[in-house]
């Protein structure tokens, strides 16, 4: 057997033999084999690495401009970056996500990346740092504790925008059926007894005002991250960083990525502060809530199909059992309430890591990340398959709804008006007692005519309107 090419590299441990064909090197080796934790490595994240690239790009157009990177130099790092952004070398991206060292794994996985990536470019092969270092040059003007969350935020934007374009077709889908069923009328219910009437198409619009508020809430939450620290580099006083790096890396940053980056007026907290991941997390968990209730609901509305509710009908996606033949189970709001379920434990995880940092810097934003891309990740997920593999085929069992409207004592507020609050207690004892409905015991006492009880039923007339917001 030919042993595979190796070239050596050497670091403050000593040297080590790196595959040749690789792209990282031996501070990425080192940390492969001393962070086997969750088996994800940073890759799965493309947003991050797309990030990690341009923040490398930033600062080499940055030092370049300064004075500081000989433009050849420059040119290509940037070069390698842009090849990056664009989804090439990813697979060598190669650390887990979970990493003790605040991100220097993760950071040096780029650094090394970028830098034998620039040298091919420039015409040597990899390995050959005295041309172009990983440290010198690429992470020139830098440190993890900059890079990093920089990186990071700049990450979850982006994978921000995905989630808020998930829940628009979710809250449009809602917001479609609440127009279809705006006049099919039902019982509402308090603490899950009959209330008063409504109509589906009211219960629907709430589903999608919820979505609306909470991508309101989201948006707001990721202009909290265009807060970088980048400039600060190890504990914010910006230290080997000279005077206008901070402001010329912003700037191209903002360039490159066509955010609206700011730096932070105090580098110092910036560098140790996590409250914008805090924020950010506490809106996903809002967003997980609601959604979890609302799937709740679904379930609970479809429930029988004859020993339930039975009020909508979702479509039927697969057989939902091993032993009962035509069983069909809700699946689709089953799988969204286990997302949301993962999404507030995430929130907790991100909740103690950033409480844990300690003086200058916080050195848990690794799990902090992981857990954000998680929650984010598998949010639009659960949107986009509850839009499209399950509201969108919500049907109504209108003749149930109404029935059960007719039965219910709830009935009997609505005519509360009309044959006064007395009478209406004595109806609803009534009708409690001999199983008869409202609207019958009404007409039996000659209380209203059967045109007159007809007209208060209808869902204009008992559902405010029947309004829905869309």
């Amino acid at each position: 057997m030919i042993a595979a090419a190796t070239r050596s590299e050497h670091d403050l441990l000593g040297d080590r033999d790196v595959p040749a064909e690789a792209y990282w090197g031996i501070h990425t080796l080192r940390a492969r084999e001393n962070f086997p934790i969750t088996g994800t490595p940073i890759s799965a994240y493309p947003h991050l690495i797309d990030a990690l690239a341009a923040v490398k790009e930033a600062a080499a157009l940055a030092n370049e401009e300064l004075g500081l990177l000989e433009p050849q130099k420059a040119a290509a790092i940037a070069q390698a970056c842009r090849e990056i952004r664009a989804g090439e070398l990813h697979d060598q991206f190669v650390v887990d996500v979970i990493q003790g060292g605040a991100g220097t794994s993760t950071n040096m996985n780029a650094n090394e990346v970028v830098a034998n990536r620039a040298l091919e470019l420039l015409g040597h092969t990899k390995g050959q740092y005295a041309f172009l270092h990983p440290n010198e040059d690429v992470n020139l003007g830098q440190s993890t504790n900059d890079v990093y969350p920089t990186a990071v935020k700049i990450a979850t934007v982006f994978a921000v925008r995905t989630l808020l374009k998930a829940m628009a077709v979710l809250q449009d889908a809602f917001a479609a059926k609440a127009v279809e069923f705006r006049d099919v009328l039902k019982m509402g219910r308090t603490q899950l007894q009959d209330a008063v009437p409504m109509t589906l198409g009211q219960e629907f619009s709430a589903y999608a005002v919820m979505i609306d508020e909470d991508r309101n809430r989201l948006a707001e939450a990721a202009e909290l991250t265009y807060e970088i620290n980048l400039g600060a580099t190890a504990i914010g006083t910006g230290l080997n960083a000279p005077a206008g790096y901070a402001e010329a890396a912003r700037r191209h940053l903002a360039a490159i990525t066509g955010l609206p980056l700011v730096t932070a007026a105090n580098l110092v907290e910036a560098t140790q502060d996590c409250g914008a991941f805090v924020q950010m997390s506490g809106v996903l968990k809002r967003i997980a809530v609601k959604l979890s209730k609302s799937c709740n609901d679904l379930r609970l509305l479809s429930s029988g199909p004859r020993a339930g509710l039975g009020e909508i009908n979702l479509p039927p996606v697969q057989a939902g059992s091993s032993i009962m033949p035509g069983k069909v189970n809700p699946v689709i709001p089953e799988v969204v309430n286990q997302v949301a379920f993962e999404v507030i434990g995430n929130d907790v995880t991100i909740t103690m890591a950033a409480e844990a940092g300690q003086l200058q810097l916080n050195a848990f934003e690794p799990v902090i990340l992981h857990s954000l891309s998680k929650s984010i990740a598998h949010l639009r997920n659960a949107c986009m398959t509850l839009a499209e593999r399950c509201v969108d085929g919500i049907t109504a069992n209108e003749e149930q709804l109404r029935s059960a409207v007719e039965r219910s004592i709830g009935l009997v507020t609505a005519l509360n008006p009309h044959i006064g609050y007395t009478i209406a207690t004595d109806i609803a004892k009534e009708a409690l007692a001999t199983g008869k409905g409202v609207g019958e015991l009404v007409l039996e006492r000659g209380l209203l005519s059967a045109d007159t009880l007809a007209g208060l039923l209808r869902p204009e007339a008992v559902a405010g309107g029947g309004r829905v917001l869309f």
